[in-house]
Order: structure tokens, then sequence, then C-alpha cells
């Protein structure tokens, strides 16, 4: 079996990780790099891993949040598709094997939440993982009076945490949000969307979806 440590190394999975990043800076959006991707890849994991899912699907559930943004090095839009072809090229060159291809590719080309549905266990801690990661850290702009609303929300949660509750059979996303520079209406004005997206992740899971911004349970 292939394994994300192998994945992790290869310098071309890592070429492609870094353009794709080039490309989004030169569009002005928020860090893609490595900081973000393994973040969803550890996230991703562990979600599976609490909820007792066996270590192979905890694997591809590592290499899809390592890989899941490779697309943006052909556009923005849509993503999550060439992104999901161009891991299979990849994946395929490695010798994964087809049935692991496919979860892989599957979970890459529905994590964006234009198009994207959570058809498995794998895409569904995807989404998740993916959608949870917001902080001011990657926020790249650093002149403040010109941040849109995408840098200022970002930029305004402090502190971000997703954590399952297995007993209550909850995920939870918990933001500490300084109002200073962005509102709670900000957030939902752009993340809408994608909190919709997470309700239907966790729901795949087993799970249902809380957010919690300052201690105050919003959904």
């Amino acid at each position: 079996m292939l394994t994300f440590e192998e994945v992790k190394s290869n310098e071309k999975i890592k070429t492609f990780i870094r353009k794709s990043d080039e490309t989004l800076a030169a569009l002005g959006f928020t860090e893609h790099s490595f900081a973000h991707v393994m973040r969803v890849s550890d996230i991703a994991g562990n979600i599976l891993q609490d909820l007792g899912y066996d270590a192979h699907e905890v694997e591809l559930a590592r290499i899809a949040g390592y890989m899941h943004d490779i697309g943006n090095m052909v556009n923005r839009v849509e993503h999550s598709q060439s992104g999901g072809v161009m891991a299979f090229y990849l994946l395929n060159e490695m010798g994964m094997r087809t049935e692991d291809l496919c979860e892989i590719v599957a979970a890459i080309g529905n994590h964006d939440e234009g198009t994207g549905v959570p058809v498995s266990p794998v895409a569904a801690a995807l989404i998740l993982a993916d959608k949870s990661d917001v902080r001011r850290s990657r926020v790249r702009n650093t002149d403040k009076t010109t941040f849109d609303i995408h840098d200022r929300v970002n930029y305004s949660v402090e502190k971000s945490a997703l954590r399952i509750n297995t007993e209550d059979k909850t995920v939870t996303l918990r933001l500490a949000v300084d109002t200073e520079y962005g509102s709670v209406m900000d957030y939902f004005e752009i993340f809408l969307g994608r909190m919709i997206m997470c309700r239907k992740a966790a729901e795949k899971l087993g799970l249902a979806f809380k957010l919690v911004i300052n201690d105050q349970p919003l959904i």
C-alpha cells in the first residue's frame, strides 16, 4: 500500500503544492501552502481515527488532505475536479492500487462547497478538516486598511479548533473571533455555504455539526 509518508516525500507533489499556492498568491487568496495542507491532512486523519475507522482509511484521509488543493495550479475555478484528475495521475504513477485511487480522487473532487458532496467517510473528513482551517496566519495582505471581507474574516479568527465528542456524537468548530476586524455576520456572509457543507459531512459520519463563536453556540 502506498503510504502517506511516501506521498509527502514525493518531490513532484511538493512542487505541485508550492506552485498551486503561488497561483493563489497572485490572485490575492489566503495561504494554501504546506501549513494549510498539512493541517488539513492531520485533522482529516484524526477525525477518522477518533471515530474508530481503520488505519487504512485514516491513511487515505491524510493523503487526500495533503493533496486536496493542487488543482489551484490550473485555476481556482473548479479546482477540486482538476485536482482530483491531477491526483489520479500522480498517485497512479507512484503505484497506488485502484481502490485507493478511487477513494482519494472522489474525496478531492468533492471537497469544494460549490459542487462537492461528502460521498464517503474520507471525503467527509476532508471537508470538515478543510473548512475548519480559518485563522489569522493565512492572511497574506499586511496592509489592514486594504482588507477585503475574506481578509477581515480570516484575520479576525485568533483561534480555531475542531473537536469530536464520540459520546454525544457531535463535531464542534470553536472559533475565537476578534470583532475589531470582522463580525460574526461577516463570517456567515462568506462561510455559510461552507458551514452547510460541514453539516452534511458530519451527518455522513453519523455526527451533528455545531459552530461556537466566542463561546456562543450558533449552529
